[in-house]
């Protein structure tokens, strides 16, 4: 394995491609040595821009001794097919997410990474954000009492003003809209917070754009205990939202939105509390799981959980009913 780690991106479809290949370049334990695009126009554009080689042929770049990983930004449809031809050739990978289109192909890559021994990680930046530890820091100790509702939101703009891409309104290319790409934040944070598995989702999906896919989008969750998690996305509204709201048996929560920071009532009127520093990232637990061997469990439980409730959550849109979400692999 060489030192710093060869990778290469693969696919630049995806918006945050080049922020994952700067990544790759300014990581100390990492660097860029080609790009691969399904779009070689698009593909050379890219390498163009990072001063590296594009390569044609993903199988001859994959098969090269000196490509120790591949992040992967290609269309979510392609997700299966490059990250298992990656595996395959003794690649780590990391990926954006949602990590596949179905339950059944999620599950299977991440237990082909596994048998062959590859590092796989997925994106799921709010997880290791400051704000989200402060958050499990209160519930933990239980200054909230019993969580009763969450209610988590992720807004912006990209399709009113015109920066985010056509090809995300592509059902066959994106798989969903907005719910599908920028709701899985929501989505992974709303199941952090309850500590558990939905029971039922509901979701509620329109198109303000006359998109075929949806560009607002709300989810209902339901939970043990009568516990009910909100999650909510949208590209059709300015300017841009993040906000979380907790209500407990005792006590509330806010992050974001008109607020600000992060706040707690517990009957004695809001006061704002620290946030903590952001952990080191994914693409920083990539790379130490590649180096240590190390398995990148709780990032795959939630990319594995994350596929779940966002196909069920797809299912509930389309057929107008109440999904239970599949049950985990582990359990089945």
């Amino acid at each position: 394995m060489s030192h710093p780690l060869a990778v290469a991106a693969l696919g630049f479809w995806h918006v945050h491609a080049g922020d994952y290949a700067r990544v790759a370049q300014e990581h100390p334990g990492t660097t860029l040595v080609a790009i691969w695009d399904d779009d070689p126009e698009r593909g050379r554009e890219a390498a163009e821009k990072f001063g590296v080689e594009f390569v044609a042929d993903l199988d001859e770049l994959l098969a090269r001794d000196g490509l120790d990983a591949v992040t992967v930004t290609t269309s979510t449809d392609r997700h299966r097919d490059v990250i298992l031809r990656a595996i395959a050739a003794g690649k780590h990978v990391f990926t954006e997410k949602v990590l596949a289109p179905t339950v059944e192909e999620a599950d299977e890559l991440v237990a082909a990474a596994d048998a062959a021994g590859v590092s796989l990680v997925v994106s799921l930046p709010r997880l290791y954000h400051g704000y989200t530890a402060g958050i499990e820091e209160v519930l933990d100790a239980g200054t909230l009492g019993d969580l009763a509702y969450s209610r988590v939101r992720l807004a912006h703009d990209g399709w009113i003003a015109g920066w985010l891409p056509d090809r995300f309104g592509h059902p066959a290319e994106a798989i969903g809209g907005a719910l599908t790409d920028l709701g899985c934040h929501p989505a992974y944070l709303t199941r952090l917070f309850h500590r558990s598995e939905p029971l039922r989702i509901n979701a509620t999906y329109a198109s303000l754009t006359g998109r075929e896919v949806e560009d607002n989008a709300v989810v209902t969750a339901e939970f043990a205990g009568g516990r009910i998690g909100v999650f909510e996305a949208s590209l059709v509204q300015g300017p841009g939202d993040f906000t979380i709201e907790l209500r407990g048996t005792r006590g509330a929560l806010s992050y974001g939105g008109a607020g600000g920071g992060l706040r707690i009532d517990t009957g004695d009127g809001w006061r704002e509390l620290p946030v903590p520093d952001d952990k080191p990232g994914a693409f920083d637990e990539w790379v130490q799981r590649i180096h240590d061997g190390g398995r990148a469990d709780a990032n795959l439980d939630h990319a594995l959980a994350l596929t779940r409730m966002v196909v069920a959550a797809n299912a509930s849109a389309a057929e107008g009913r109440a999904v239970t979400p599949a049950v985990p692999a582990a359990a089945r």
